[in-house]
């Protein structure tokens, strides 16, 4: 059965904290400063470096293509794979059924 009108005490576990000891002071200067929007965190980043500068490259090539930048190698339209492949897309267009490129495993029936 339980008893509802029953009242628990809980205790605080741990230590207790001391609001003027230095970890806890420098804890609330973080807040503060989290909350002003000034706590800067990570690495300054340099403006002259030579990665900053690819970066303003890339996004400048991609302000001219649309926001893309191709990566990689491209592809060769000539060679014989791409032909296939195009030939095969082609296929796929026109609504013509393309066979899998290797037969697939015929299963027998299990009859219960």
């Amino acid at each position: 059965m339980k008893n509802e009108n029953q009242n628990i005490e809980t205790k605080q576990l741990g230590r207790p904290v001391n609001p003027n000891s230095v970890r806890q002071q420098r804890l609330a200067e973080l807040e503060a400063k989290r909350n002003n929007g000034e706590l800067k965190r990570g690495r300054p980043v340099n403006g002259t470096s030579v990665r900053q500068a690819r970066l303003a490259e890339l996004a400048a090539k991609a302000e001219l293509n649309g926001g893309v930048i191709k990566r990689g190698r491209p592809s060769n339209g000539e060679s014989e794979r791409q032909k296939r492949l195009a030939e095969r897309a082609a296929k796929a267009a026109s609504g013509i059924e393309i066979k899998r490129g290797r037969p697939a495993m015929v299963k027998a029936e299990v009859s219960k």
